[in-house]
């Protein structure tokens, strides 16, 4: 079964990765994660309360151990206690840019 995880996520790496990239926008994003992400993360310096066993989107901003591919793969599946959401490439590009904003 792990096989076939590990094969999924090549697959959506793959898929997702290229000229999207770039093309996100980071209003776009923001505005996405504060829909979909803040009532767990902290997504931005105005938000005041977020869940404390969850990181913060500056933190996952500033982990060098986390490419892009694989944080992308992350937004396309489901993990525990996340909304029933699928976000586009478009949308997952602009989650993307957002968070890259914050590493700054």
């Amino acid at each position: 079964m792990s096989g076939i995880r590990v094969f999924t996520g090549f697959v959506l790496v793959s898929l997702l990765s290229g000229p999207a990239w770039s093309a996100g926008s980071a209003g776009q994003g923001r505005r996405l994660a504060e829909r979909w992400c803040a009532s767990c993360h902290l997504v931005g310096p105005g938000q005041r309360e977020a869940s404390t066993d969850v990181p913060t989107f500056a933190s996952i901003a500033r982990r060098e151990d986390l490419p892009e591919s694989l944080l992308a793969a992350f937004l396309s599946t489901p993990h525990p206690r996340m909304p029933n959401m699928a976000l586009s490439r478009q949308e997952i590009a602009d989650v993307l840019a957002y968070i890259r904003s914050l590493r700054q």
